[in-house]
């Protein structure tokens, strides 16, 4: 006996009875694209496990708030990148956030950003600070405005803006950082 087909009508129906099944089946078909979403806000593998987890319940929990004829996959990824922003303010202490005022913007020479894997971005984004990391992720990845990132994170329009100045400088930083070392390592092992 093979494993139940994933039929999106029955499943939703299913989730909304509490049937184990069914939510099973919800979570094995989301898991990988809602992982890669909590990877992108959360430190490292385990934290994103635990929004993910969390994400989760709050999608069983408000199944028959979606409505059907929507796209199912795009409502849990709302509900993720909501449960990330509240994982991130619970956690936060003392926001990292920089007035637009106090901030450094530096300009780049070209893009060094659009020469990196998907992978290794994700590994330099988990590295910036939590607030700089939340804020480049809505705006760059979701497509938030900064009013909406201001509203999301409770802080300012010019706020946003100049968290996510400050996170692509990082970045760029970075980036140039891990170049350096890897053509000093290339030349030592060359000579």
């Amino acid at each position: 006996m093979g494993a139940p087909k994933y039929n999106e009508e029955e499943v939703v129906h299913g989730c909304i009875r509490q049937d184990r099944t069914q939510q099973k089946l919800l979570y094995e078909r989301y898991y990988g694209s809602m992982m890669a979403v909590c990877m992108r806000y959360a430190s490292d593998r385990e934290e994103a496990r635990d929004v993910l987890h969390e994400g989760f319940m709050k999608v069983f929990k408000n199944m028959t708030r979606f409505k059907e004829g929507t796209n199912l996959g795009a409502w849990i990824r709302r509900i993720m990148i909501n449960t990330s922003i509240d994982h991130y303010r619970k956690n936060a202490k003392k926001p990292n956030f920089v007035e637009i005022n106090h901030a450094v913007h530096e300009a780049a020479n070209h893009d060094v950003v659009s020469e990196l894997s998907e992978e290794e971005i994700l590994k330099l984004v988990q590295k910036l600070s939590p607030a700089y990391r939340t804020v480049f992720n809505l705006y760059v990845i979701e497509g938030y405005s900064h009013k909406e990132v201001g509203e999301a994170l409770g802080i300012s329009e010019g706020t946003s803006k100049s968290n996510l100045a400050k996170a692509r400088a990082k970045l760029q930083r970075m980036i140039l950082s891990s170049r350096m070392v890897a053509k000093v390592e290339s030349e030592k092992y060359a000579g």
